[in-house]
């Protein structure tokens, strides 16, 4: 999309191009477009409202109701803060005293508007005209213009000397081709700048992708990985005066707006024991913030393997950041071993988790030939260096 798309899309007549085009989106897209072509749609009005409606409909697991509104673009989307996430960020800055915040690389001003609605003055720079258009059009719709100054430009250039923090999510995707860029000095704005700003913003923020590499983090920063429903979805970096422990685990469930932290060093290491009557499978955000050793400590549980992240306990201990399962069998693995004992139990569906192993379990799953009304779960991984499957039931809600 161009700046001359956008700006037709946010005329009466776009805007009733948009209503007819999430009439009809959702389903064949060629179908979707001859019937609004056949409604007198200029061609390329009625793509561009096509691809804002599939968007949106895509944006609503992020941001709920008010993707509606939203202009978006597919690679804003991927990179875009979730809604929960970007609103706890804020409410944290907030309660830092933060009320005036510099967003620099804001894309589409998910966590700008978040900023917004927790009452933070937010200045929002972002390099590429149309995404920034597009978040100044999201302020707008989402009643937050007062609020939000978005300005299309350098984000190294900004002058930070004017607000109380920084947040900074660097693009992670290359301009033009939308593929994901890994290495951290390939980031826009570059690395080094990045992790420059907490050297002259006292509260400084900075959102990077899941798998950072742990050397990477500024010494003194706190880094924090957050899970939304059991998904890893991303991590950030509080610095200065904002962090407030090495490492942080945020677990989120938005069915009930259940907020869990797990802190600690990220360098303690969990003792080693047996296979025990339950199994953890400690949560992403626990794995990734090296915080099993405390979650162990927490439960009363050991590994198994020093290199496999499942606990081992003796008892059932209800916890947010680990699905618990219960035992029945520990197997050296063998197919036809396994395939005899399911057929056995007359099990027909199984739930495959895995950590260690190299086993592909969607193929396991066929291989098993399953067929039988019962379900079981299993965990392929090793016990002391040893391929092992454990054959396993969930534990009631409770324990």
């Amino acid at each position: 999309m161009d700046l001359d798309q956008l700006a037709a899309l946010r005329t009466p007549e776009g805007s009733a191009a948009l209503a007819a085009a999430e009439r009809v989106a959702g389903g064949d897209p060629l179908a979707a477009a001859a019937a609004l072509r056949s409604a007198g749609l200029p061609g390329g009005l009625a793509a561009a409202a096509l691809t804002q409606a599939e968007l949106r409909r895509r944006a609503a697991g992020k941001f709920g109701a008010a993707a509606a509104g939203m202009f978006l673009t597919r690679a804003g989307l991927e990179q875009a803060t979730r809604r929960v996430v970007a609103d706890r960020r804020a409410a944290r800055l907030r309660a830092a005293g933060v009320t005036t915040l510099a967003d620099l690389g804001c894309g589409l001003g998910a966590d700008a508007l978040a900023a917004a609605r927790a009452g933070i003055r937010v200045y929002a720079v972002e390099a590429d005209p149309v995404t920034a258009t597009m978040a100044a059009a999201n302020a707008e719709a989402a009643g937050l213009a007062d609020l939000v100054t978005v300005s299309c430009g350098d984000a190294t250039a900004f002058d930070v000397t004017g607000v109380d923090a920084v947040f900074c999510d660097p693009a992670r995707r290359r301009a033009g081709t939308g593929r994901r860029v890994f290495d951290p000095n390939a980031y826009s704005p570059p690395w080094d700048f990045v992790t420059g700003l907490a050297t002259r913003v006292p509260r400084t923020v900075v959102k990077v992708a899941p798998g950072l590499d742990h050397a990477l983090i500024p010494g003194g920063a706190e880094a924090e990985w957050v899970s939304v429903d059991g998904d890893l979805v991303e991590a950030a970096l509080w610095c200065g005066e904002l962090a407030e422990v090495p490492r942080r685990a945020t677990v989120l469930r938005e069915r009930d707006d259940a907020v869990s932290l797990l802190t600690g060093t990220g360098a303690q290491e969990a003792p080693v024991g047996s296979v025990r009557r339950f199994l953890y499978d400690p949560d992403p955000a626990v794995v990734r913030a090296h915080l099993v050793a405390e979650l162990a400590t927490d439960l009363d549980a050991t590994l198994a393997d020093a290199s496999i992240a499942y606990l081992y306990g003796d008892e059932a201990r209800p916890t947010p950041f680990a699905r618990c399962l219960e035992i029945t069998d520990v197997l050296p693995f063998s197919l036809k071993r396994l395939r005899a004992l399911l057929r056995e139990r007359r099990v027909g569906r199984v739930e495959i988790r895995k950590r260690g192993s190299a086993l592909e379990p969607e193929k396991l799953r066929r291989d098993l030939r399953l067929s039988g009304d019962e379900a079981a779960g299993l965990a392929l991984t090793r016990v002391a260096g040893a391929p092992m499957v454990l054959v396993c039931r969930p534990v009631p809600a409770g324990g």
